[in-house]
């Protein structure tokens, strides 16, 4: 099949692309387009700065050029060593529904779109290109928790466990569609909020791989509708950050951070 994945220039798509790539690529011909950020978020609180901060600006911008070569098959690879795994340039996107996108789309023709993090959100017109359809992981239990930073709010919900969905795009609508499969894992309250995100993407990427192989051999994805719900989250507020401080969590914790980065990229 011919892939498109649409992700995100962040650390946790970068994860979740070096847990996909290498693999798909070996059996199918993959490309990728990258958006630079999720929602309209140029007003933040000070933690979701520091948040960015680590999960874009520091990655990207001060980490990337330092890191070496990866010194073993294991080690993952920055967005600029993904080249060997695509069979086009990286491309940056800003506005996916626009005609130029989607003259390209349609040029590409991608029998499969997968989307992990993208910044936009699809419609119709781009949803009805690939003929084995779209699907979507998104970093929260749906349908109770839609919208951005899902696991932020299930932990500042005292919920147990957290987790992943992977789920069909089916219109322009948001983390609506068929679940295909909901992975939990749970909450360790002395780990930040993005090393909980991090972790998320382990199983979540087998369970991309998993709906691949079942698309691939010709079978239809087993799914089912979700429940009506109309809870939507958005980027908390300052107050809503300190009240998640205050709990004793936890949105970014320097010393996980840097050994996640020396653990798996050195």
């Amino acid at each position: 099949m011919r892939i498109l994945f649409l992700s995100n220039k962040d650390l946790a798509s970068n994860v979740a692309l070096n847990l996909l790539l290498p693999k798909v690529s070996k059996i199918h011909e993959v490309h990728l387009w990258l958006s630079a950020k999720v929602g309209n978020n140029s007003i933040l609180p000070k933690q979701l700065k520091t948040l960015k901060f680590f999960e874009q600006d520091l990655f990207n911008k001060l980490l990337s050029p330092l890191i070496p070569a990866p010194k073993n098959i294991n080690t993952f690879k920055t967005f600029d060593e993904f080249s060997p795994f695509l069979h086009s340039d990286v491309r940056e996107v800003h506005k996916i529904n626009s005609p130029e996108m989607i003259d390209d789309l349609n040029a590409l023709s991608p029998d499969l779109i997968v989307s992990i993090r993208f910044g936009g959100i699809l419609k119709e017109t781009v949803i009805s290109i690939p003929r084995k359809g779209v699907i979507n992981l998104h970093s929260g239990i749906l349908p109770k928790y839609k919208g951005v930073m899902a696991t932020f709010w299930a932990m500042k919900n005292n919920d147990p466990q957290v987790g992943t969905t992977l789920h069909t795009i089916d219109d322009g609508s948001i983390d609506t569609g068929q679940v295909v499969k909901i992975s939990k894992m749970n909450v360790e309250i002395k780990k930040s909020y993005l090393w909980h995100v991090l972790e998320l993407y382990k199983q979540g990427s087998l369970d991309i791989l998993e709906a691949i192989e079942t698309l691939n051999s010709g079978d239809v994805l087993d799914s089912t509708p979700q429940n009506e719900s109309n809870t939507y989250f958005t980027f908390p507020t300052e107050n809503e950050c300190n009240d998640f401080e205050n709990n004793g969590l936890c949105i970014v914790d320097e010393q996980d951070y840097l050994e996640f980065i020396q653990l798996n990229y050195m």
